[in-house]
């Protein structure tokens, strides 16, 4: 694992929503540039930013048309290449997003690839070999270009499918894994990722990394191999050079050459039962908020995260980290349906469990989800995607534009959280965000990849659902139930206290913690 991971703390930051600086109403580099010692303060010290590639913004960026251009909306590569220096200069590693298995429909090796005769793009992309064949199961267009074919997407209309071959053949026009065609994508992919790399980037979070090979095997065998052969290169020229994957599947991912994957907000899974639990609605107006793990009268036990997190983690342990996200730019922010007092123990047990923490923009103040109609490919999602709230300002400091001019509208309730009012705050969330990652980074016993193990989680009863865990020798505990717990802990003598959220006490060898509370014990 690279070193610098052991210690990391990403902060995720959606480009158009997080600082202008020109007054076009949508936030830019020199923006993010100038909120860097925010982000350090804070305490992250490694950034996620989402695609700023050249872009028709049909999908909010994840249709590029350009890999090596720096989209006008946001700056220039030049801005990219200052951004990288000032953030070294501070300490903060960069990843951008990659997106590897499609492009826009305007980028120049696709319009390539539409034409009739056969040129050098004809095969960078999945094509049938008649303009009325359908697509073998996967969505498809036709109809749209002068080649006689159609056309394979990989999420969007806007987003046609790079083409790394097939892994089982139907069809004549399916290409194997080896086909020239298909090898010639993933060196242009290496290609891509060199171009970044060499102006100071450290790594990427790539979109969508299990789609790759169509028809695969259950386990991914041919977009594995891919993924191997693309950490080697990154091994040997790159080799501080980070990968993380979109993927939620670290038995494949952790094992095939990926540093770090994270949890994604899959209705059911361990993730899912910590901080929201939303019945299955993809919409915006989240349902049957209150079931889960940290909503302080649910009811609901850690078992439903432990069951699922546990067979994944002890099985990748060895291989990279298997990460968590306050919410990311898909995912209906944790404020939604957790209270502050709770988001606080929601936090803190994140920062403290395996992995390289994520925090997404906004939710160390506790921004809010916001229902609004879609923009940019967004439908349900475009509600965790508004500007951040800096201050009390016209659009809460994040833009000198009109508010009809802005990306999104800000949050315009009386009590929308800003981080100047936090800042003034001792007891706001900002304030313990800050404090739990000092406390994160002063403990070496809390590093990503530092040793865990299940103290104390029994079935909950009635509203006793306390859960303790080991990092080294440091010992953590939450109750995030109404009614306080006393935990038998066995500890050893002259453990004290080391850090609080509520009350917290040790008396001969249990632990004491008071309704809604955490505590780090050594």
């Amino acid at each position: 694992m690279k070193q610098w991971l052991k210690d990391a703390v990403f902060y995720e930051i959606y480009p158009q929503s997080f600082y202008d600086t020109n007054g076009d109403g949508i936030g830019d580099f020199p923006g993010i540039i100038a909120k860097l010692d925010y982000i350090k303060d804070l305490g992250c010290n490694a950034l996620w930013i989402n695609p700023c590639y050249d872009s028709p913004f049909k999908d909010a960026g994840y249709d590029v048309r350009d890999y090596k251009k720096i989209a006008p909306r946001y700056g220039t590569n030049a801005d990219a290449a200052a951004l990288f220096k000032a953030a070294h200069e501070k300490g903060i590693h960069v990843l951008f997003d990659l997106v590897p298995g499609h492009t826009s429909e305007e980028h120049a090796w696709f319009k390539a690839s539409c034409r009739p005769e056969h040129n050098e793009y004809s095969d960078r992309f999945i094509w049938t070999d008649s303009c009325f064949a359908s697509g073998d199961g996967m969505p498809f267009i036709g109809g749209e270009t002068p080649r006689n074919g159609t056309y394979i997407l990989n999420f969007f209309k806007c987003q046609p499918a790079l083409n790394y071959g097939y892994g089982k053949i139907n069809q004549p026009w399916q290409k194997p894994t080896t086909d020239p065609a298909c090898l010639a994508t993933v060196e242009a992919m290496k290609d891509v990722m060199r171009f970044w790399l060499d102006m100071g980037c450290d790594g990427f979070r790539v979109d969508m990394a299990s789609s790759l090979v169509k028809n695969d095997t259950k386990h991914k065998k041919y977009t594995c191999a891919i993924w191997r052969d693309i950490a080697a290169m990154l091994s040997k020229e790159y080799p501080e050079a980070a990968l993380v994957a979109e993927w939620n599947g670290p038995r494949m991912s952790l094992k095939n050459g990926f540093d770090m994957d994270f949890y994604l907000e899959w209705q059911g899974n361990g993730y899912s039962w910590l901080m929201r639990n939303y019945d299955g609605a993809t919409d915006s107006n989240p349902h049957n908020i209150g079931k889960a793990y940290f909503c302080k009268d649910s009811g609901t036990g850690i078992d439903k995260f432990l069951d699922d997190y546990l067979p994944s983690y002890k099985a990748t342990k060895k291989d990279g980290l298997w990460c968590f996200i306050t919410c990311n730019h898909d995912t209906i922010r944790p404020s939604a349906g957790l209270t502050v007092d709770e988001l606080r123990l929601a936090y803190a047990t994140l920062f403290t469990l395996p992995g390289a923490p994520f925090v997404y923009y906004g939710d160390e103040i506790g921004m809010r989800y916001l229902p609004l109609p879609t923009k940019e490919g967004g439908y349900f999602r475009t509600g965790s995607r508004t500007p951040m709230q800096w201050d009390d300002t016209a659009n809460h400091g994040f833009s000198t534009a009109a508010a009809d001019a802005l990306y999104l509208p800000v949050d315009t309730a009386d009590d929308a959280p800003t981080v100047e009012a936090q800042q003034a705050d001792p007891n706001s969330l900002l304030h313990a965000v800050k404090s739990l990652l000092a406390f994160r980074h002063a403990h070496r016993d809390l590093d990503s990849d530092a040793s865990f193990k299940v103290l104390y989680a029994p079935k909950a009863k009635g509203d006793y659902r306390p859960f303790a865990w080991q990092r080294g020798k440091l010992v953590c505990a939450v109750n995030p139930a109404g009614a306080a717990a006393d935990l038998p802990l066995k500890l050893k003598d002259g453990t004290r206290v080391l850090y609080a959220i509520g009350e917290a006490a040790v008396k001969d060898g249990d632990l004491h913690l008071g309704a809604q509370s955490f505590a780090v014990l050594g």
